[in-house]
């Protein structure tokens, strides 16, 4: 028997003892979440009576959701779900479908006839810029609330930000902090921002697209017309170059506790377009000093946060994993860190561990 069939075969054994170790966990320790997850509760798929009257849309909504969609169908229900939670009613849900080919599509059929406030809009694929354009130009709200297609709302998310928006009228975009999750929902860290526009436009300068993430975004629709909405020559980091126009005609803010599930995975774009990005960020940020007359180095350059190789990645989300007691994605990424990389002590005492449950 050859290695291949040897490593193919130790792989099967663990998959299925990883299984038995899951079942077993499933009703004690996987539900068991770090403290910041306790305070943030997963989401949990719609019951059958929460469904049964479907809700009508508004034709003056006071928010527009803008959702885009490509080939989105591995989370995009609990992410439209999330916001079909919302304690704050008073919202059109628009998903952007740009020109999907998986099941997507027909899953925002099922979501259009189950709530009415669920609004499909089907645009050819030109990418994320053409379709959230799109999606502006069909919003009815005064606010529009981002969030992107494999992320989760908190429940007050809106309430929240619409209350904050209400009683800061100079505000045009607001956000707020994070937690992070892995490709399960097993929490990983949570992410602080800063608070003040000062703060926010300061780290924006720097490229950091994290000083308001964009998924938790949510901005006046008068604002985003007057800037002229997302520019397609800076797809990828469109986010960073419309805050800092935004930030040129109103304020921007942070909201200080976590209203959004942020997903880490290896198709996000943070993963499959980082150097296009950071070109990209240099050219975006040398227009937006320039309109403030300021002075940026011409040999400055943007050096990106290099996302880590996938076997290290899946072995610090199996770590974080056994640090939540959720034993049973810790041993999902154990199996998936063995088969990157099958030689590695650390992957098979991630295993082990997970396994056993400490």
């Amino acid at each position: 028997m050859d290695g291949v069939s040897i490593q193919a075969d130790v792989l099967s054994i663990l998959s299925s003892a990883s299984r038995t170790a899951m079942s077993g966990a499933s009703s004690s320790t996987v539900s068991r979440r770090m403290s910041t997850s306790e305070e943030l509760p997963s989401v949990v798929p719609a019951q059958p009576e929460q469904t049964a009257r479907p809700r009508r849309h508004s034709e003056h909504p006071r928010v527009s959701i803008l959702i885009p969609a490509y080939n989105a169908q591995r989370y995009l229900i609990p992410s439209v779900e999330s916001m079909l939670r919302q304690s704050f009613t008073d919202f059109e849900c628009i998903v952007v479908d740009d020109g999907s080919t998986d099941r997507t599509p027909a899953q925002l059929a099922e979501l259009a006839c189950r709530d009415g406030r669920v609004r499909p809009l089907h645009v050819p694929h030109g990418g994320i810029v053409e379709a959230l354009n799109a999606g502006i130009r069909s919003a009815r709200g005064e606010l529009v609330a981002r969030m992107d297609a494999d992320d989760i709302s908190l429940p007050q998310r809106l309430a929240e930000q619409v209350r904050f928006m209400d009683a800061h009228p100079n505000v045009v975009a607001m956000g707020s902090k994070v937690l992070l999750v892995d490709p399960y929902d097993s929490p990983l860290w949570e992410i602080d921002v800063k608070m003040s526009h000062a703060q926010i436009e300061a780290d924006l300068l720097r490229g950091n697209g994290w000083a308001l993430f964009h998924p938790t975004a949510i901005i006046r629709k008068d604002a985003l017309i007057r800037v002229g909405g997302y520019r397609p020559e800076y797809q990828w980091s469109e986010d960073i170059d419309l805050f800092l126009r935004l930030a040129e005609v109103g304020k921007l803010a942070n909201c200080d506790v976590p209203l959004l599930r942020y997903r880490q995975h290896f198709s996000s774009v943070n993963h499959t377009k980082i150097e296009l990005q950071a070109r990209r960020v240099e050219r975006l940020l040398a227009d937006a000093h320039q309109r403030r007359r300021k002075h940026l180095s011409p040999d400055w350059r943007f050096m990106p946060t290099q996302p880590l190789p996938r076997y290290e990645q899946l072995r610090a989300w199996g770590r974080r994993a056994m640090l939540n007691r959720n034993y049973g994605v810790a041993c999902k990424h154990a199996i998936k860190a063995l088969a990157a990389a099958p030689t590695k002590y650390e992957a098979w005492s991630l295993m082990l561990h997970a396994m056993i449950g400490r």
